[in-house]
């Protein structure tokens, strides 16, 4: 049998560890928001914020958290963040081309 929470712990460290990444050089709420965000999007399948909201299981109330995190969006995304992340998508573009090159050689 296939151990789910396992499978699922696996995915959210791999999710932190990538929003940790693109995060690095800001500040400890902006690092939170972006594992909130990332996470939420994608354990919820959708960019609605009530959606990540709900899958982020916080204590605090909906509305609240829906606010806090609508006022980090109204912010914009830092010059940092941006460049952090285009880093990784060409880091992850080159892996996965090495290996589909690698593969066709076989």
């Amino acid at each position: 049998m296939v151990n789910f929470t396992s499978n699922t712990y696996q995915m959210k460290r791999e999710i932190l560890s990538f929003s940790n990444k693109i995060s690095k050089n800001l500040p400890k709420p902006e690092k939170k928001f972006m594992a909130d965000m990332n996470y939420g999007i994608l354990a919820s399948g959708s960019c609605l914020l009530t959606d990540i909201v709900d899958q982020l299981h916080e204590p605090s109330r909906k509305i609240n958290i829906v606010d806090c995190l609508s006022k980090h969006l109204a912010k914009g995304t830092s010059e940092d963040v941006l460049r952090s992340y285009l880093a990784q998508v060409k880091n992850g573009v080159r892996s996965i081309l090495l290996f589909i090159s690698m593969t066709a050689m076989l």
